[in-house]
């Protein structure tokens, strides 16, 4: 029993690392923002499926993957400067409408250039399981759990330690004030989307070889973010990534000690029981300015 356990908490840590990344990617928006943008989803499917076609066109899988996540992240950035930014002054419900737009049209083009095939990319290191004590994890799950540790700590130091970071915040905190101050708000809602975007392509690609990857990959994978973002407390990064992880545990062994039947249902049932009892998440303000 307790060799399964330490089974479903490696699996869970490996799907919450992906999980936290997407919602890291919902947060850095809302920040920025206050809009959830569900279009983020869609970010995680793009950089997936640009990577498989550039490698299906025979360059090597480091240029397929920097390939996906760079044209993901210039996807992020035209939907601020198309469709976000011409509706400046328009209300957060609005705005939400746009992105929800937004992803449907992203969903449509992946449709139309891809199909309804389900495709994967190559392991980055092989596929022999490693022995972890009485667990064994594949090498693309410590991938998956490395580089999202490692963008956590980035974005974190990003926000703590740049000037460039404590920008975005400022006009997280009072959009006018940091105007007065100097501060480009445009620029740094550009910058939000743009890393948002990357952060949604990097988890794509990371678990494209152990997930697979499909035009519509990206509607589970964008609620399932958003859900760890709400979980963690919306609008607190650190908070979306503890909630990606503990949605990642609580998916994997309601999966393996009751049924992969309940997977979802369990973890969206948790969700719900969090919010009726603290509206905020767990690590959220107690207080809620705008929903």
């Amino acid at each position: 029993m307790l060799e399964q356990l330490l089974q479903f908490v490696v699996t869970g840590i490996t799907v919450g690392s992906t999980y936290a990344l997407v919602g890291l990617g919902f947060a850095l928006i809302y920040n920025a923002s206050q809009v959830v943008n569900f279009a983020q989803g869609e970010f995680v499917m793009l950089g997936a499926m640009v990577a498989v076609s550039i490698v299906g066109a025979g360059a090597p899988l480091p240029v397929a993957v920097l390939g996906g996540v760079a044209a993901t992240t210039l996807v992020g950035i035209a939907l601020e400067k198309l469709a976000i930014e011409p509706a400046r002054g328009a209300s957060v419900i609005t705005t939400i409408i746009i992105t929800i737009g937004a992803s449907i049209l992203l969903r449509g083009v992946a449709l139309l250039i891809w199909g309804k095939d389900i495709y994967a990319l190559p392991h980055f290191s092989g596929e022999e399981p490693i022995a972890i004590g009485s667990a064994t994890v594949l090498p693309q799950s410590l991938w998956v759990m490395g580089v999202a540790a490692v963008l956590v700590l980035a974005v974190r130091l990003f926000f703590d330690r740049t000037m460039l970071g404590k920008a975005v915040l400022a006009c997280a905190c009072n959009r006018t004030a940091a105007q007065l101050v100097g501060i480009n708000v445009q620029l740094m809602l550009t910058l939000s989307y743009a890393l948002s975007a990357m952060l949604g392509a990097v988890a794509g690609v990371l678990v494209a070889p152990i997930a697979f990857t499909s035009w519509d990959a990206g509607v589970m994978l964008g609620l399932k973010g958003f859900s760890a973002a709400i979980l963690g407390g919306m609008g607190n990064p650190m908070g979306a990534v503890a909630g990606g992880l503990l949605l990642g545990l609580i998916e994997s062994l309601g999966a393996g000690l009751l049924s992969s039947g309940y997977k979802d249902a369990l973890a969206f049932l948790i969700i719900l029981i969090v919010l009726v009892v603290r509206p905020s998440g767990i690590f959220g303000r107690a207080a809620v300015e705008r929903v």
